[in-house]
């Protein structure tokens, strides 16, 4: 798992651990959680252990190039004390790749500024990692920008409104946030609806309300699916086109 990956928006997916607790409504039918009951992995829950991998999994980046999603099967930046050194050889392993550009996707923006190391803080992050929230709904939206954004020295902010399952403002959230955050830009915004069994359909006008919004802002805006049973069961278009924007 990682090599390749049927994900649209990256090349790569690189799990450092599996496992995870959810931790709001986007995390309902979460797919990871699914896949791993199915295949044997109790990993779900804040009292559940984390599984990790051995030498040969970690290595398997060191030989990629493009893009990589770190984690489609956990958060990297969820607070449980098993996850401190393996975090700390994740960090070793971004600094090890310059050649990749990692995608750090999270729940849990309020912990980055504690969990990343002292010199990313210090000196800038590395201009090969992204670092992105899920913003599923408004409330989300409210909540994890402004954190997202309090970040320093990130190369690009992005948002995951995937699933998504309410109608989104982004300019209803950047209009309250303090004067310090308005010069800090949100580089690129991902929609999608859920996928599997019990999905929730989404409303293809909120996907239409946020590309508007995106075009307002001029933000990059990409498509990804319309979301059912399967992630190609509703389609990869909005109004017959497909958006593939990226940040450059």
């Amino acid at each position: 798992m990682g090599v390749s990956t049927a994900i649209a928006w990256t090349d790569h997916t690189f799990n450092p651990w599996w496992g995870c607790a959810n931790v709001s409504p986007g995390c309902d039918h979460c797919y990871a959680e699914a896949f791993a009951k199915r295949v044997g992995q109790d990993v779900w829950g804040n009292a559940a252990p984390h599984r990790f991998f051995g030498d040969k999994h970690w290595a398997e980046p060191l030989k990629w190039e493009g893009r990589v999603f770190c984690a489609s099967m956990a958060d990297v930046f969820q607070l449980s004390p098993d996850l401190q050194n393996e975090r700390i050889r994740l960090w070793e392993l971004i600094d090890a790749t310059p050649q990749l550009t990692w995608q750090l996707l999270t729940k849990r923006p309020e912990n980055v500024a504690r969990m990343v190391p002292w010199h990313w803080l210090d000196g800038g992050w590395p201009r090969n990692v992204w670092l992105g929230t899920t913003v599923e709904d408004q409330t989300r939206a409210n909540l994890r920008i402004p954190r997202l954004l309090s970040v320093e020295g990130v190369a690009v902010r992005f948002l995951s409104c995937e699933p998504l399952l309410g109608e989104v403002s982004l300019i209803e959230t950047l209009c309250k946030l303090p004067a310090p955050l308005h010069s800090r830009d949100l580089g690129w915004v991902i929609v999608g609806g859920e996928s599997g069994p019990g999905h929730r359909p989404m409303d293809l006008s909120h996907a239409r309300f946020l590309r508007h919004e995106c075009e307002t802002l001029d933000i990059p805006f990409f498509f990804k699916q319309v979301g059912g049973r399967t992630p190609a069961a509703g389609g990869d278009e909005l109004d017959g086109v497909r958006y593939k924007e990226f940040p450059s």
